[in-house]
């Protein structure tokens, strides 16, 4: 009878999975949202399949990855970046998928770029995120109304002096530099929220 159950469970909760992910078409669709409108056409798109692994939607020639939402995470977020950036996603996600804790992840990752086998883009890199709620989405047809965009841009081992930039904003919208000196130093740029 446990045996049942459990079976009984983890069909359903693969099947509960499986509703909540959108088509890949329509994950394409969303994530793109994210990217600049030039770049869409070409950007590569990784989403979600039934299962919930993380997988390559569409393959593309352009110089943007964009990442559909997380269809296990609370509300709606997709993001588009540079392809410089992809050793750094990749190991992330690599390393989250092995269980790793935030802080674990970091030391690792820093001893990979201090190494040399971790690369860091030389140039300042782009990453776009745009975050809005499950209310605003429609999965039917991959929009999403009112969504809030958040701009970072990758400068490994900047800091305050090299760019004139503060670590931590002093009015709302300001850029400011988050991580400075570090291999994930980032220029964020947080718009004021719509109301």
């Amino acid at each position: 009878m446990k045996y049942l159950f459990l079976v009984s469970f983890l069909l359903f909760a693969a099947t509960s999975f499986a509703q909540k992910v959108p088509s890949p078409e329509i994950q394409i669709k969303t994530a793109l949202l994210a990217a600049p409108p030039e770049a869409r056409a070409d950007a590569t798109v990784l989403g979600y399949d039934e299962s919930g692994k993380l997988i390559t939607l569409r393959k593309g020639t352009g110089k943007f990855i964009c990442l559909s939402d997380d269809p296990n995470k609370k509300g709606i977020e997709v993001d588009c970046y540079s392809v410089a950036l992809e050793p750094l996603m990749a190991r992330g996600r690599e390393l989250v998928a092995e269980g790793k804790t935030s802080a674990e992840k970091h030391d690792i990752r820093t001893k990979e770029v201090k190494e040399g086998k971790l690369k860091m883009p030389e140039v300042p890199s782009m990453l776009y995120v745009l975050k809005g709620t499950e209310e605003n989405y429609n999965s039917t047809t991959g929009e999403l109304k009112d969504g809030d965009f958040r701009y970072v841009i990758y400068m490994p081992f900047a800091t305050a002096e090299s760019t004139g930039l503060p670590v931590k904003p002093f009015s709302p919208g300001m850029p400011w530099l988050m991580d400075p000196g570090t291999y994930l130093a980032h220029v964020m740029i947080s718009p004021v929220k719509k109301k």
